[in-house]
C-alpha cells in the first residue's frame, strides 16, 4: 500500500518526511516485521527492533522519539481504530460473504471443526486482523455485533431463521444432551438443550452453503455456564452436588433462559439473580411470576446467594470469578441462613 493512502485511511499524521513511500505489509508483533513492512506499535519498547528487522513505517498513538528519518513516522489517535481502518479496506478486495448472529452461535461455532473457508470471528481487533488476513475468496465469515465491530464489514447478513433439518435431542438433562442429527449420533454432550435451537441455526447454516464441518465435545462457552457447588460455594465437578450456579455473562438471554428453567426445572427451587437496572426493564407480569431479586454491585451476588434457599440460582451479568470474593454476612443474616 501506498504511504498516502494509508494517511488517508487510518486518518494519521506524518510527522516526518520519509524517503519511504510504499510498505508490503501490516505488522503489529516486531519479531514477524520483514523489510518493506508497516509496523503497528503497540508495544513502544519494540519499534527499535521493528526497526531493525526491515519497517519501512511506524504507527503510533503516543510520544515517540524518532530514530530514523528514512522511514514514516505516522501518528495517530487510536491503534485500534487504525487497525480496523487498513482491515476493513484489505477486505473490500475479498470476496466473501459475512452473515451475523448472536453471541451463542458464534460460541458454539467457535467449537465445530470446518473447513477453512469458514471463520468464526471473536477476540480483539489484532486477533480478528490476523485471521480475516489468510481468509480465501469466497470464504464464509461468521461475527456477533455485541463482540466485533459491524462496520468492519461493507455488506452483512442475517443468518437464515427458517431451519428445515432438526436436531433430534433423544436424551437429556438441563445441561447434557444426547442428539441426532443427519443420521449421526452425538451422545452426552456437554450442551444444555437450551443451545439446541441456536446450534441447528448454525448447523443449517453449514449445510446450506454446503461447508463441510464435524462435530467435537462440547465445552463450557461462558453462556448459561453451570458450576456445581456446596453449601460454601466451592466448585465441585459436574453433576456431583445439588447446588448449582448457573453464570450468563449477557442480559440478552434473560427472559428465555429464566422460561426454560422455569419448565424444565419446575420441582426445584429457583432463584433468579438479576442486576437491578435490567430488573427495572421487565415487564410487571414477567416479575411476579418469577423468584428473582437483584443487586446493585456485584460484590453483593455472594451474599444474597448465602441468604437463599434453592436448588438452582441462574445470575445474570456477571461469570464465576465471583466465587473467588470473600463472603460478608451480617450476624443477623446469618440466623437465617438456610445453605
Amino acid at each position: 500500500m501506498r504511504l498516502e493512502n494509508i494517511l488517508a485511511l487510518i486518518h494519521g499524521e506524518l510527522i516526518n518526511s520519509p524517503y519511504v513511500s510504499e510498505f508490503n505489509n501490516i505488522v503489529f508483533e516486531a519479531k514477524h516485521v520483514k523489510r518493506g513492512d508497516l509496523f503497528i506499535a503497540y508495544e513502544e519498547n519494540s519499534i527499535d527492533e521493528a526497526i531493525f528487522n526491515g519497517a519501512y513505517g511506524i504507527i503510533f498513538n503516543k510520544p515517540t522519539q524518532i530514530s530514523d528519518n528514512e522511514i514514516a513516522w505516522i501518528k495517530v489517535k487510536d491503534l485500534d481504530e487504525a487497525l480496523k481502518r487498513l482491515l476493513r479496506f484489505k477486505l473490500i478486495d475479498k470476496n466473501i460473504t459475512v452473515y451475523e448472529t448472536n453471541e451463542i452461535v458464534l460460541k458454539l461455532a467457535l467449537q465445530v471443526v470446518t473447513e477453512t473457508s469458514f471463520l468464526a470471528l471473536d477476540g480483539d481487533v489484532k486477533s480478528m486482523f490476523k485471521a480475516m488476513e489468510d481468509i480465501q475468496d469466497g470464504g464464509v465469515v461468521l461475527f456477533c455485533p455485541k463482540i466485533t465491530s459491524a462496520d468492519i464489514f461493507t455488506k452483512v447478513k442475517s443468518l437464515p431463521t427458517n431451519v428445515a433439518d432438526k436436531v433430534e435431542v433423544i436424551e437429556q438433562t438441563l445441561f447434557e444432551s444426547s442428539f441426532i442429527y443427519d443420521n449421526v449420533f452425538y451422545e452426552r454432550q456437554l450442551i444444555s438443550p437450551f443451545f439446541i435451537p441456536y446450534l441447528e441455526q448454525l448447523l443449517h447454516l453449514f449445510k446450506s452453503l454446503k461447508i463441510n464441518f464435524r462435530l467435537r465435545k462440547f465445552t463450557p462457552i461462558d453462556h448459561f455456564e453451570a458450576v456445581f457447588t456446596n453449601k460454601n460455594f466451592e466448585i465441585k465437578e459436574f453433576g456431583t452436588s445439588d447446588k448449582v450456579l448457573i453464570f450468563e455473562k449477557s442480559e440478552s438471554f434473560v427472559k428465555s433462559e429464566i422460561e426454560y428453567l422455569h419448565k424444565q426445572a419446575y420441582w426445584a427451587s429457583i432463584l433468579y439473580v438479576l442486576p437491578q437496572a435490567h430488573f427495572e426493564a421487565l415487564d410487571a407480569d414477567f416479575i411476579q411470576t418469577y423468584n428473582i431479586v437483584t443487586y446493585k454491585n456485584k460484590n453483593e451476588i455472594r451474599n444474597i446467594l448465602k441468604q437463599h434457599s434453592f436448588h438452582f440460582a441462574l445470575i445474570i451479568g456477571v461469570d464465576k470469578s465471583i466465587l473467588e470474593q470473600p463472603i460478608h454476612l451480617s450476624a443477623q443474616a446469618t440466623l437465617f441462613d438456610f445453605a
